[in-house]
């Protein structure tokens, strides 16, 4: 049985190592994207840690299929964890169906998140566009809109 998803728009980028991360942020934050729309996710590092309290707050530790313990803020990892455990039972690339990615964008995000990257999400659909542009200015890989809706 499908269910139809209504998450909003995400836009997601994601940058090689805390320090690029940082430099994406802090662009996004001057750009006049709400820091309450941000998300930030990566395998667990006290870097990681230290950074996403700096920028959101306490961050919240999870386990992620196929990447192991990793820490997050914002309104992306509720989407993406779901009514069912989505990221402890399917992972980041299970899951970015639920934010309008397709699977193969899912993949691309889980692997280079596996490989240290961090993972950059912003919620607004109005500045989509903005946010896109920011993302990609500032060493956002592979950074796009998740356009595709329908079922899952």
């Amino acid at each position: 049985m499908a269910t139809e998803v209504d998450t909003g728009r995400f836009t997601v980028g994601v940058f090689q190592d805390v320090e690029w991360a940082a430099r994406g942020v802090e662009a996004l934050k001057k750009q006049g994207l709400a820091v309450e729309s941000l998300s930030i996710l990566g395998k667990a590092s006290p870097a990681l840690t230290t950074f996403i309290e700096q920028q959101l707050g306490a961050p919240q530790s999870i386990e992620i299929a196929d990447l192991g313990p990793a820490v997050a803020r914002g309104p992306l990892v509720a989407a993406l964890q779901g009514g069912d455990q989505g990221l402890l039972k399917l992972g980041i690339s299970g899951t970015m169906r639920r934010v309008g990615f397709q699977a193969h964008d899912g993949r691309i995000f889980d692997t280079l998140t596996a490989r240290g990257g961090i993972l950059v999400a912003i919620h607004s659909e109005p500045r989509a566009a903005d946010a896109l542009a920011v993302l990609h200015s500032y060493g956002g890989g592979n950074a796009a809109i998740g356009a595709w809706t329908g079922r899952v």
